[in-house]
């Protein structure tokens, strides 16, 4: 009978959560600043916020339940707003990479888009040498550490994950200047052209400066702005060798997460929320749904296409998730589907790796064997800026980490 995370003391439990090497593949740069920082910067700058406190923003913007996915977007433009220039950019990637190391997380992946921050003194090159900075500034300082340079615990390492969005407003210098430039296209071609140019920046940018930029994401609102649309830039990427991930599931259904693995060839999934609803399978030439289903998560499973898991944002941007009980990671683990459970925006949401890792304990009644298969698989499907063999030397350095930190304690050990 396989032993229950949940039988450990709930004190003793998370002060091993805390420690045991971790990841986060599903991390949003502007979802993620500190509200000390946004507050430091708006004043700085002149900048509105409605309120000038933590507890104020907390209350006000960065709240513990939101109406709808709509709602919990509307707190991005404040934290945008402060990352305009190279310094500020740079001061917020390295803080995010200090809060993630402070609870045992060895490995991000930061997500972002780099065109939300091109401006008259920044182009994407600055944007991504910025953020590039204060990641490497964080990681040389926490390699330091004597057990780290000595081999007894695994270093700490990056990447960064560019994102193109499905659909585009006047959200910043960049993107008001690239609409107001197709006088005659539709804002389908729109949205194309500034995934693909993305696209291209990336890859060239990677190559040219080596940079980590380790993959390629879809993000934004996924009704009505279908994957298979943006086809081009991930077949550019694909061809330049660049792993992808695709927002999908988030907010449509099965059929979404079919275009994302076939259409834009995702090596993982975010979210993927809503990959056993039936009722979102919209195509009428698709009789049997549960078929249709059964055979979408065997492809899924087969390949190990990895669904990046996000607990509580989910349960925030989906209000019909009446228990958390209810949300399909359940049937990802009976599915025996790969899976790595990750944050989303850690300020949003108010949330971390270690309360990630303890909500899917407790709701779900994880054996040892899952919860440490959910980690390991963080770490073996991340998109790790190094070669075959430095990756697999890096997840048996964490695996081998992980295995010492449980070891002899019932309910963890395996």
């Amino acid at each position: 009978m396989e032993k229950m995370v949940n039988t450990v003391n709930p004190e003793t439990l998370e002060d091993i959560i805390r420690k045991i090497p971790k990841n986060d593949l599903h991390v949003h740069l502007d979802g993620s600043v500190r509200p000390e920082t946004i507050i430091e910067i708006s004043k700085a700058d002149k900048l509105d916020l409605p309120s000038f406190t933590v507890d104020g923003l907390n209350e006000i913007l960065f709240k513990d339940e939101y109406a709808s996915l709509v709602e919990y977007l509307e707190t991005f433009p404040y934290s945008i707003a402060v990352m305009q220039k190279p310094e500020y950019l740079e001061r917020i990637a390295y803080e995010l990479a200090v809060d993630n190391q402070a609870e045992g997380v060895r490995y991000i992946e930061v997500r972002f888009a780099p065109q939300l921050h091109i401006n008259k003194i920044m182009d994407m090159e600055t944007v991504l040498r910025a953020v590039n900075k204060g990641l490497s500034e964080a990681r040389k300082e926490f390699n330091q550490r004597s057990e780290i340079r000595n081999g007894e615990e695994p270093p700490f390492y990056y990447g960064i994950i560019v994102c193109a969005l499905r659909d585009l407003g006047p959200w910043s210098e960049y993107y008001r200047n690239f609409i107001n430039s197709f006088t005659y296209s539709t804002r389908e071609d729109i949205c194309r052209m500034a995934a693909l140019e993305l696209a291209k920046g990336a890859v060239k940018i990677r190559d040219k400066l080596s940079i980590p930029i380790s993959g390629f994401d879809l993000a934004g609102a996924e009704a009505g702005h279908p994957a298979a649309n943006f086809w081009e830039a991930f077949q550019y990427v694909h061809g330049a060798f660049m792993p992808k991930t695709v927002h999908a599931g988030e907010a449509y259904g099965p059929e979404s997460i079919f275009q994302a693995i076939t259409e834009l060839h995702a090596d993982r999934l975010g979210h993927g929320y809503f990959l056993f609803d039936t009722s979102r399978i919209k195509n009428p030439k698709i009789k049997d749904k549960e078929k249709y289903i059964s055979d979408l998560c065997q492809y899924i499973a087969d390949r190990r296409v990895t669904v990046e898991i996000c607990l509580t944002s989910n349960m925030q941007t989906n209000p019909a998730i009446a228990d958390i009980e209810d949300h399909s990671f359940s049937n990802m683990i009976e599915d025996k589907m790969s899976t790595t459970l990750c944050t989303d925006n850690r300020t949003v949401s108010k949330t971390n790796v270690t309360n990630e890792v303890m909500l899917a304990i407790k709701s779900f009644l994880l054996s040892a064997q899952t919860l440490k298969s959910c980690i390991i698989y963080g770490f073996k499907r991340s998109f790790f800026p190094g070669n075959y063999y430095e990756k697999r030397k890096y997840v048996r350095q964490c695996f081998d980490y992980y295995e010492k930190l449980t070891e002899g304690i019932p309910g963890l050990s395996t």
